[in-house]
């Protein structure tokens, strides 16, 4: 009885919470980069409560999908068509940003109309970057139950993360670009594990990176 007890899959040993610790851990060090995309897609609404809303629903369908992925990452894994496709997203939500903050100097990199126009953009986003951390999620557990319930708590935190990027993007001068050329980072990355597998740079190089850009974000405040 005891021998079934510790073998069952939904064991909360030691070593199971300690899979979790490190997945939610994960997920919260790889969604830095994806709050402050979803919180500058959201601002673009000008509206708070419809930047509420468009976060709500937006992560509601991110989850899904992301649920989605998870269950069928072993076969999305096989397709290198799928990492290309979010990898030139990505890339082109970085490139619309600065090109337009070079053409015109607007804030929003999505020029939206409504609230139905940004919600699938969030969900996109969220999908483009679900790629890497889902993939790397796997190679540290094959548990499915685990990936999934750290995945869940990973779009929880990003949910309340994207709502402090919201205020923090007003306060910060250039947190946002920061914030768009981490995407741009990921992008490149995924971009290279489709053409040149042996250049992808180690999980602790995008990291730091990813710090080192969210450092000089947070360096100056918004005059006044």
């Amino acid at each position: 009885m005891l021998d079934q007890i510790f073998n069952s899959p939904f064991n909360l040993g030691v070593e199971t919470l300690f899979v979790l610790i490190v997945l939610v851990a994960l997920e919260a060090v790889l969604s830095a980069d994806n709050a402050i995309a979803l919180a500058a897609l959201s601002q673009s609404l000008q509206n708070t409560r419809l930047e509420r809303r468009a976060l709500d629903i937006g992560l509601g369908i991110a989850y899904v999908l992301r649920m989605l992925l998870i269950v069928s990452a072993t076969w999305v894994v096989q397709f290198w068509q799928f990492e290309l496709a979010g990898a030139l997203y990505l890339l082109w939500l970085s490139w619309q940003y600065f090109a337009t903050q070079q053409t015109d100097g607007v804030d929003s990199i999505v020029p939206a109309r409504s609230l139905w126009q940004v919600i699938p953009l969030i969900a996109v986003t969220d999908l483009a970057f679900s790629l890497d951390s889902v993939t790397t999620a796997i190679a540290i557990s094959q548990e499915l139950w685990l990936i999934v319930l750290g995945g869940t708590i990973g779009v929880i935190a990003l949910r309340f993360l994207a709502g402090l990027f919201i205020r923090w993007l007003e306060e910060y001068e250039h947190l946002e670009s920061a914030g768009y050329l981490a995407v741009a980072l990921v992008g490149m990355r995924l971009l290279l594990r489709v053409v040149a597998p042996a250049l992808v740079p180690p999980e602790w190089l995008m990291v730091s990176l990813i710090a080192g850009l969210f450092a000089w974000g947070f360096s100056r405040r918004t005059l006044a």
